[in-house]
C-alpha cells in the first residue's frame, strides 16, 4: 500500500493544493492541476481510481469482492468541499460512498474500504472459511453467535447449537439470519426474497 501526498505535486512555493470555487460558496476545492499531476505520476493507465464522496455510488460487500480481485485500487481522500469536476471527468474517476453522512475527510472512508477489500484476499484472515458465513455473503445479515461459558448471567446458549445435529444447526442459523434481516434491514430482505 502506498500513500501519496499530493502536495508533492504542487509547483508553487507554498505547495498549494486547494483554491476557492468559481461562482462563490463556502469552502475550498482540491485543484485539478495538482491532483492530476499526482495521478499521472503514480497511477498506471488501466488502474481503477475512486474518489471518496457522499455523491458516489454506494460501496457494499459486492463492490469489495470485485475490487479484491483487482491488481491495484487507487483511492482519493477528499477534503474541503471536494475536487474540481473536470478532474473526475478527464481521469475517469468513479465517485464512491460508504454511507449517507459526511466525514471530515476521506481518510476514514478509505480505511473502511481498504479493510473490507483486504480481508477478502486469500491469506489475510487466519480462517478462510470466516468470510463465507458473514453478513451479506448470502444476502442476509449474520445469525447470532455464542461461546463459552454455556450459561452466563442466567442466559443459556440455544439448545440446537449444543445438539451436534449439523443439519438442524444450519437450519437454525438460516432462520435466525432471515428473521434478523427482515426486522433490521427490510431493504436487504426484499432483495433477498426476489433473488
Amino acid at each position: 500500500m502506498d500513500i501519496i501526498n499530493i502536495r508533492d505535486s504542487a509547483e508553487d512555493k507554498h505547495k498549494t493544493v486547494d483554491d476557492t470555487p468559481f461562482g462563490g460558496g463556502s469552502g475550498m476545492l482540491i485543484k485539478p492541476d495538482v491532483l492530476a499531476s499526482s495521478i499521472d505520476q503514480h497511477v498506471n493507465k488501466n488502474e481503477k481510481i475512486f474518489y471518496l464522496s457522499p455523491k458516489g455510488k454506494f460501496f457494499n460487500q459486492k463492490t469489495a469482492k470485485s475490487l479484491s480481485k483487482e491488481h491495484c485500487v487507487n483511492l482519493i481522500c477528499g477534503h474541503f468541499e471536494g475536487v474540481d469536476q473536470r478532474l473526475l471527468e478527464t481521469r475517469n474517476i468513479e465517485e464512491i460512498s460508504i454511507g449517507d453522512y459526511i466525514l471530515s475527510g476521506g481518510e476514514t472512508a478509505a480505511f473502511v474500504i481498504v479493510d473490507s477489500i483486504l480481508r477478502l484476499i486469500p491469506g489475510i484472515l487466519g480462517n478462510e472459511e470466516s468470510v463465507h458465513e458473514e453478513s451479506f455473503e448470502n444476502g442476509l445479515l449474520e445469525y447470532p453467535q455464542y461461546t463459552k461459558p454455556q450459561l452466563w448471567e442466567e442466559k443459556n446458549v440455544p439448545d440446537v447449537l449444543l445438539s451436534g445435529d449439523h443439519s438442524k444447526i444450519k437450519d437454525w442459523r438460516l432462520s435466525q439470519s432471515e428473521a434478523i434481516t427482515r426486522h433490521r434491514r427490510p431493504d436487504l430482505w426484499q432483495k433477498y426474497k426476489k433473488d
